[in-house]
């Protein structure tokens, strides 16, 4: 399992939107990147404590490939063409990966 965070920036066009409608084009986009269950999202807002990003969106996988094509469909869809968001930075994870590396053989 993988985890990916990433860091995205709204813009002054979704801020214009009213969020009724925000919620319609999150839901429709969402519902055509995240098609299976093969990637989960979850989402955080970071506005009020930082300016580097507005939000950070936290991606599960279970391999690289399946989180890869989530994202390819994120970039081809409004939220990031119109722009309504930029992605700020992209961050990889393996959870507590230290701890398989430890009981794996090539660590000692």
């Amino acid at each position: 399992m993988i985890t990916v965070f990433v860091l995205l920036k709204t813009t002054k066009e979704w801020l214009r939107l009213e969020r009724a409608e925000r919620n319609r084009i999150a839901d429709s986009v969402l519902s055509t990147v995240l098609p299976d269950n093969s990637v989960t999202l979850r989402m955080f807002d970071a506005e009020a404590f930082t300016t580097k990003c507005t939000d950070v969106a936290m991606f599960q996988a279970e391999d690289m490939q399946a989180f890869y094509f989530a994202i390819e469909r994120l970039r081809d869809s409004e939220l990031i063409t119109k722009p309504y968001f930029e992605m700020v930075e992209i961050i990889p994870t393996i959870e507590n990966g230290f701890k398989a590396f430890e009981k794996s053989n090539i660590s000692k």
